[in-house]
């Protein structure tokens, strides 16, 4: 069930439940987003907002504000504004909205069906996935031990997962100054750091990066 708090032609969030709201509930997230209940199944006008299969990270944090304030049976929270023919934002992210209704969450795609690899290479080119070489031969030897081609997931989730992002496979590589090797690797003098000063590191963020 979809809920709508806000201002016609000019701001409305949207809310998901799992179930209705009793009336506690519902003033509740009123003073939480500072703005009235509309108690409308729809709301017609020129909008945009998130995609429905992008669940942004503002309603992730906002579900879980409404978790600390005791409505536990929310779902999903976002806002839409309304359209302004000098604004632009990211088609990528966000799309126009003619009707905010109780099927604004819902997906209109299906998923596409499990593609299974005959040459892994290829795909590799096609899809951008950058497996070295030798990441082709160890997939193709894998299916060969499988006795079954490769899926398209599987192929994909190993590109992500044994990935320069995550593995670290040249930031952790042999560095050399003017034809010398050093001690540490890029890698290694990150890690040094955080030898010396155990204490002195806040957060690490943005990266797949593990210590021990």
């Amino acid at each position: 069930m979809i809920h709508f708090f806000g201002k016609k032609n000019k701001i409305i969030f949207t809310v998901e439940s799992t179930s209705i709201l009793n009336n506690e509930s519902l003033n509740k997230l009123s003073w939480l987003f500072d703005f009235p209940y509309l108690g409308k199944n729809s709301i017609k006008g020129d909008y945009f907002g998130p995609r429905p299969a992008m669940i942004s990270p503002w309603s992730t944090n906002a579900v879980e504000i409404t978790q600390n304030m005791g409505v536990n049976n929310i779902s999903r929270v976002e806002k839409y504004l309304f359209k302004d023919p000098n604004l632009n934002f990211d088609s990528m992210l966000y799309q126009d909205f003619k009707e905010l209704n109780q099927k604004i969450f819902r997906l209109k795609g299906k998923a596409k069906p499990i593609l299974k690899i005959d040459d892994i290479g290829v795909f590799n080119k096609s899809e951008g996935l950058a497996l070295s070489d030798e990441e082709v031969k160890y997939l193709n030897d894998l299916a060969s031990k499988l006795k079954r081609n490769l899926t398209d997931s599987e192929v994909f989730g190993f590109s992500q997962v044994n990935s320069e992002h995550c593995r670290h496979k040249i930031f952790n590589g042999k560095f050399s100054i003017d034809g010398t090797i050093k001690k540490f690797s890029l890698f290694d003098m990150v890690k040094e750091t955080s030898r010396i000063n155990p204490n002195g590191i806040v957060s690490w963020s943005g990266a797949c990066i593990f210590f021990h």
